[in-house]
């Protein structure tokens, strides 16, 4: 088991939740982290250059003139390469950059993510959070008392848009519902904290991080 302390908004420690490495997959998997994490990377790439080849250049495919008798050079079409105005040689085109993986490694990717975080004890429950409106300088503030002002993830149970506006102009820090959470995120800053109602679905759903009634769409 382990130990996950519970800080209250003051930076107080409060109690702590326990959480099974079994429920997690047991181990960190180096590999399939990587995977998860290249293969985000991957899929963030836009891939929409457009440079025009000489197919796209507007323009004749007819011959400028005959192969011989001119006494000129052999020449193409205007739309070569080697003309002013003509298209681009080795033009860079659109491509899809896309990968997929498998929908039950990337839950096992985030879980072993989560837990690496967990045995490196850089994880923490807030409870409570009471933000009834967007104000950053008290979560700013709260970040600070618990040690996670250098960069963190704060994972909510839903969508919550008074946290969301609180937290999303503090440099580092990225606010997300737990069901939306992915192995790049979770490694990517140093910290994550969970609201308890957050992490109390990490621990009852760790395949899915959503409620079998939540109609949030997310990607596992």
């Amino acid at each position: 088991m382990i130990d996950v302390p519970v800080y209250n908004m003051s930076g107080e420690q409060t109690g702590s939740m326990q959480i099974d490495e079994s429920v997690l997959g047991r181990r960190v998997r180096i590999d399939l982290l990587k995977q998860a994490v290249v293969t985000w990377q991957f899929n963030q790439r836009q891939g929409s250059a457009r440079l025009k080849n000489r197919a796209r250049v507007e323009g004749s495919s007819r011959k400028i003139y005959r192969q011989k008798g001119t006494g000129n050079a052999r020449m193409g079409t205007v739309r070569s390469p080697s003309r002013r105005g003509g298209g681009r040689a080795f033009a860079k085109l659109e491509q899809n950059h896309r990968r997929e993986m498998p929908k039950k490694m990337r839950q096992l990717a985030r879980n072993s993510a989560l837990l690496a975080k967990l045995k490196a004890g850089q994880v923490a429950v807030i409870d409570p959070v009471n933000m009834s409106e967007p104000k950053t300088k008290p979560f700013a503030r709260m970040l600070k008392a618990v040690g996670a002002d250098k960069g963190c993830v704060f994972v909510t149970e839903a969508v919550n848009q008074a946290v969301y506006k609180s937290g999303r102009n503090v440099p580092k820090t990225e606010i997300r519902p737990v069901s939306e959470l992915n192995a790049y995120e979770i490694l990517r800053r140093r910290k994550v904290l969970f609201t308890r109602p957050a992490f109390e679905v990490v621990m009852a759903h760790p395949a899915t991080y959503r409620q079998a009634d939540e109609s949030l769409v997310a990607g596992a």
